[in-house]
């Protein structure tokens, strides 16, 4: 039977987020006992359940895990899928792939069909569409249904699942304080993620660790002809003395642009990028990273999923795990 009321319609009523509902509904500490008795009365009330055929299957396993990777052609996340078959296959358990493709409504697609219970428990990195219309009611559902979820990577949001990711703010705060310790004086910071949660983080923590007063340069658009341009002003306008890359697009953009303008590097130009080992040591000159080590991440989730599977009842808390990243210095941070 449908229900008679949804999640958001009862996150209206109460004027409160999805997030708190589901939260309520789940008995999570972090709701006020009044708040969840409020939460249960309004749903008795109007009849709300979750999907019937989930509950009854919750009971039952599959031994199957959804995998939802937002982009399939960015090799940190073919590594962190790497991570999460391998401990999936040691726990014996089969690993489901979908890709959402950055969009929101494919999102959605995924998780309609995952809540009719086909799997155990979902490991996801939310969409980049998702994040900025900030629409994650279908995320809220599968919690609600009593699917398992682990968010991975992308863990900046309100919403009651096991998370694994890095401390992006003190990454690139650590980064730029160690460029500085060594008389860079001009840093600037290039990004086509800076409209998503992890793109504002390694901003802030690259703002945080300036100089009070101090200037900041940014190339930053999802757009590359516009990236292009503002990359190009950054490095033969302004003459930073380093740049701090957010993503892949932006590390190969201030590459390209640093060859063309003849910008020597690292002689007249440090850069560290946000790439894959396998790729760093074969430009020229080799390109310094920050490495988020994605099969431990891919591990990591797993591991994660795997302890709420085999106590989901038991214990309602969250539970939370920050990788240390690490800043592998090649040949474009010589000094």
């Amino acid at each position: 039977m449908k229900n008679k009321i949804n999640l958001k319609e009862l996150a209206k009523l109460l004027t409160v987020s999805s997030s708190t509902i589901s939260k309520a509904l789940n008995d999570s500490p972090e709701i006020s006992t009044k708040t969840v008795e409020r939460v249960k009365e309004l749903a008795k009330l109007h009849n709300y359940r979750p999907n019937p055929v989930a509950v009854n299957l919750k009971s039952s396993k599959s031994g199957t895990i959804g995998v939802i990777i937002p982009n399939i052609s960015n090799s940190f996340f073919a590594r962190v899928l790497s991570g999460i078959e391998a401990e999936a296959q040691r726990a014996g358990l089969q690993v489901i792939t979908y890709i959402s493709n950055e969009k929101l409504d494919r999102e959605k697609q995924i998780c309609d069909m995952l809540t009719t219970g086909y799997v155990d428990g979902v490991l996801i990195a939310v969409a980049e569409e998702t994040q900025r219309k900030k629409e994650f009611d279908h995320l809220y559902n599968l919690v609600d249904y009593g699917i398992p979820v682990v968010l991975y990577d992308r863990i900046n949001f309100d919403i009651p699942a096991d998370r694994i990711g890095i401390d992006d703010v003190g990454t690139f705060a650590d980064v730029t304080k160690r460029l500085l310790a060594k008389g860079i004086k001009k840093i600037g910071i290039a990004t086509t993620i800076h409209h998503m949660g992890v793109g504002k983080l390694r901003i802030e923590g690259y703002k945080e660790a300036l100089p009070e007063n101090a200037t900041f340069y940014i190339a930053n658009s999802a757009r590359p002809a516009v990236l292009k341009e503002k990359t190009e002003k950054m490095l033969a306008v302004d003459k930073v003395d380093a740049v701090i890359c957010t993503d892949y697009e932006s590390t190969m953009q201030a590459y390209r642009t640093a060859y063309e303008y003849k910008i020597n590097i690292p002689k007249d130009l440090k850069v560290i990028g946000f790439i894959g080992k396998e790729l760093a040591n074969f430009l020229t000159p080799s390109i310094s990273y920050i490495d988020q080590f994605p099969e431990e991440m891919g591990r990591g989730a797993m591991q994660l999923l795997e302890a709420r599977l085999n106590n989901y009842n038991k214990d309602k808390s969250n539970s939370e795990r920050i990788l240390k990243t690490s800043l592998v210095d090649l040949e474009s941070t010589q000094f």
